[in-house]
């Protein structure tokens, strides 16, 4: 299967967010979605746009951007699909981007909530 994923993934800016919990644990929707929404996020920063209101909300680490696109790109690999899409630089950062974290102990809560089929990838 090729997977091939632009920029905007087709939603808006609202719908960014990273998980940061172990890939594998991911299903497989939001799995590719994480990796859509680095790229959405990155191209936001790129173009300068502002990813306040996401950083606010503990959404987004942008300083793990190329570490997590990688750690995504990984467990895609491990499950058939062929990832076409590296990841461009993001550019500087502020020291807000820098130092934003995702709380990801909530985010697997929340994946399991959510989601079935992440709450049977996770079950605790």
């Amino acid at each position: 299967m090729v997977l091939v994923l632009n920029a905007h993934g087709g939603r808006g800016d609202s719908e960014m967010r990273m998980w940061m919990v172990k890939p594998e644990l991911m299903c497989r929707k939001h799995l590719l979605g994480e990796h859509v929404e680095i790229h959405m996020m990155v191209g936001s920063l790129r173009r300068g746009r502002s990813i306040a209101g996401h950083l606010e909300r503990g959404q987004l680490e942008p300083r793990a951007a190329q570490v997590r696109h990688h750690a995504l790109a990984v467990e895609m690999q491990s499950r058939g699909y062929q990832h076409v899409s590296p990841l461009p630089g993001r550019g500087r950062l502020t020291t807000k981007q820098q130092t934003a974290k995702v709380d990801a102990a909530w985010s697997l809560a929340e994946l399991r909530r959510r989601c079935a089929e992440c709450a049977r990838r996770n079950k605790p």
